[in-house]
């Protein structure tokens, strides 16, 4: 049987270069020493550890089947691009995440209660069938008969109306690529990060997200799809809280939106010329 062509060194060479890093800088960001990361390049290294693959396919969001079966030099850019969008390891949710559920007697999903104290332990074992198993368990009816659901607490006032410390019950997302832009859902962040519940959206260039709060005090940020685990999508929520009654200000201000907004429709109305049109 013949030897399959693998291009790792040259790829890994060739994609350092397009991003305009010194074998020096590019071996410190990786943790490498630059003799390793050389004979790597050069192809002197036959099989790079498991640890390094990772590396570098986190650093480059590629994933390690296209670092070694495709020769990225002849590929082009914009090809390329879509390679890096369209990576399993960071945009997919499928293959590379195995989700561990619990069932009841008859064989029925249970819903999993993850709480504050559970969860960094989570974050660790949430693949493993015995932490799962471990954490409690709810039957809550009304539910969609497909699809895996989870309960997450709730912090802060980030997502007010929604009360703070509220429990809310989201559906697993297998293929993140499928979710809407500003979808509700509770994500799971790897490492020290903590869980957040926020309106996602998958940015243009496919291995970043924005996050969005529903309570406008707080701004929007991005985060690397790389750093997430999970996401689950905003099912329904409990609280014991009723919710407030809508303050003065607050009342103003969306009266003042409203009327704003009907002047503009009056205004196009009557002069449905651009603003910038000449008289």
């Amino acid at each position: 049987m013949t030897s399959a062509k693998l291009f790792f060194g040259s790829n890994i060479r060739f994609l350092r270069e397009r991003k305009k890093l010194t074998q020096e800088d590019f071996a410190e960001q990786l943790g490498l020493t630059r003799v390793k990361l050389a004979a790597i390049e050069a192809g002197r290294t036959e099989n790079p550890s498991a640890v390094d693959l990772i590396k570098f396919s986190d650093f480059f969001g590629l994933s390690i089947d296209n670092l070694f079966r495709i020769d990225l030099r002849g590929v082009g850019e914009l090809p390329l691009r879509e390679l890096e969008a369209g990576s399993q390891l960071y945009m997919k949710g499928t293959n590379l995440r195995v989700l561990a559920i619990s069932t009841d007697k008859a064989n029925k999903e249970n819903v999993e209660y993850v709480p504050v104290k559970a969860k960094a332990g989570y974050r660790s074992g949430y693949a493993n069938p015995e932490f799962i198993a471990s954490l409690p368990k709810f039957s809550v009816p009304g539910l969609p008969q497909t699809g895996t659901f989870r309960m997450f607490p709730t912090t802060g006032d980030s997502m007010l109306p929604v009360p703070e410390g509220a429990d809310v019950i989201c559906r697993y997302v297998e293929d993140w690529t499928a979710l809407k832009p500003g979808t509700l859902c509770i994500v799971i962040l790897d490492g020290e990060q903590d869980f957040v519940f926020k309106k996602v959206t998958i940015l243009p260039e496919g291995n970043r997200m924005l996050l969005e709060s529903l309570n406008r005090a707080y701004e929007p940020y991005e985060i690397s799809a790389g750093d997430v685990i999970e996401i689950w999508k905003f099912h329904s929520y409990f609280s014991k809280d009723v919710p407030e009654r809508v303050s003065e200000v607050q009342h103003i201000s969306q009266t003042m939106d409203t009327i704003l907004k009907q002047l503009k429709e009056i205004q196009e109305k009557i002069d449905p010329r651009p603003d910038n049109a000449a008289a």
